[in-house]
């Protein structure tokens, strides 16, 4: 099959064009015929006239390739290489909610012909993509797993917002479900892959990979997150802390914060979720999640403290909230931490502003009911959250935030965006 992708007699699709999906289409697209699908009819008009919202590719990264954008699943039937990369989300009880992975999947088991190779890249729990997956597109196409079609798993790693570890720059994980199909698999993706693959031995291996990888990263920060209350208490600065213990060689360096997005704080409960159905818990898993979620509400209260003691009624004052995308220099609100402590100032009935350089406010007011402001207004503000370390908000001097201020500038800087000098009052998680 891959003599035929080279020479474009077959093509390759994929299902789903967010983060992950379009930089996969796209770097694809210079080698092969792909055919990038999305059920987002307003997504797949703006790809086709080049422009991407999410900010991760300009224009000129369309051009040379061999891409055509499609919300209509019948044009899926040309492909024969599919690759599957949808988001997957929690519901409202904080379990896998794998409607939209199964529906792609639905979508290309209608279509899935003899020799057809189908891989996922959606992030889920070991076991998934056999036991939940497959079913689907065997029932579907009529077809026998592993004879009449192959299939494997090659989890994402796009890191969205960094312009120097692009998809091409990332080792790839790899797997396929026997032998040949890893090989097909892996010689597909060397064609994009820089920084080489690595082949795992399953695909169950591939899946817990993805998942310990962001897993791992919620639980360290979870633990600094909890020593930055805890210094708080005490009265010593954490950031000073982490600063003296990172002197010493095997001490890991982690910064506390709101901890959002659809990685950290999604994929934890996907591991705990396969966890429950083997008669396990995870006790570390969801102690460092409960942490990582208490973060925006100890951080609201830490705020209306400190209104209280300067003397003011937290009902009459009016805050500034400066970012509410789930990291910086990203349009993404999925998941923000920042919407978990908005309500919980809310909740002591702060009158509050706004302000987003990159988030829709539409997509804002839809999803969350709250208004986004075009511009901060001037010497109103009891106080100030920097809640995400966009660009343009680091590059604000003291003099400038001080002019969002009633009176005393009482800011808080929950990613350590400013120094301390210059500043009437502040305080930094």
């Amino acid at each position: 099959m891959i003599q035929a992708l080279k020479n474009r007699d077959k093509k390759i699709s994929i299902t789903g064009l967010g983060y992950v999906g379009l930089q996969l289409a796209v770097a694809f697209a210079k080698h092969f015929a792909v055919i990038g699908f999305d059920i987002d009819r307003k997504r797949v008009d703006q790809l086709q006239n080049k422009m991407d919202h999410t900010g991760e590719l300009d224009q000129d990264a369309f051009e040379g390739c061999d891409l055509r954008f499609t919300h209509d699943p019948d044009d899926l039937k040309q492909a024969h290489f599919h690759i599957i990369a949808v988001p997957t989300d929690i519901d409202e009880y904080k379990t896998p909610d794998l409607k939209p992975l199964l529906n792609a999947t639905l979508n290309i088991g209608h279509i899935l012909k003899p020799g057809d190779v189908v891989v996922f890249e959606s992030t889920v729990y070991p076991g998934c993509t056999e036991e939940e997956c497959l079913p689907v597109l065997v029932q579907a196409s009529g077809l026998k797993a592993g004879v009449d079609f192959k299939y494997g798993y090659s989890p994402e790693r796009i890191n969205p917002g960094d312009k120097e570890r692009r998809l091409q720059d990332i080792q790839k994980i790899v797997s396929g479900n026997d032998a040949e199909s890893l090989k097909l698999i892996g010689s597909v993706y060397s064609t994009v892959i820089n920084a080489g693959l690595h082949y795992a031995t399953s695909i169950k291996v591939a899946e817990a990979a993805k998942a310990i990888e962001n897993t791992q990263r919620d639980i360290n920060i979870s633990f600094i997150n909890e020593m930055a209350i805890l210094f708080d208490k005490i009265g010593i600065n954490t950031s000073e802390v982490i600063e003296a213990a990172s002197t010493k060689w095997n001490f890991h360096s982690y910064q506390p914060g709101l901890v959002g997005g659809h990685c950290i704080s999604v994929d934890p409960f996907y591991l705990i979720h396969k966890a429950r159905q083997v008669d396990f818990f995870p006790q570390l898993i969801a102690a460092g999640r409960n942490v990582n979620d208490f973060i925006p509400h100890f951080i609201a209260k830490k705020v209306v403290q400190t209104l209280i003691e300067k003397g003011k009624n937290p009902g009459h004052c009016r805050v500034l909230v400066m970012g509410v995308t789930f990291k910086e220099n990203v349009p993404d609100i999925s998941y923000s931490k920042v919407i978990d402590m908005v309500r919980e100032l809310n909740s002591y009935s702060i009158s509050l502003d706004l302000i987003d350089p990159y988030a829709d406010s539409k997509e804002v007011e839809k999803r969350y009911g709250l208004l986004l402001k075009a511009q901060p207004d001037t010497g109103v503000y009891d106080a100030v959250i920097v809640a995400v370390g966009h660009q343009e908000f680091r590059a604000l001097s003291p003099v400038e935030l001080k002019g969002f201020a009633r009176d005393e500038l009482l800011l808080f800087d929950i990613k350590g965006v400013y120094k301390v000098e210059g500043l009437d009052f502040y305080w930094k998680l």
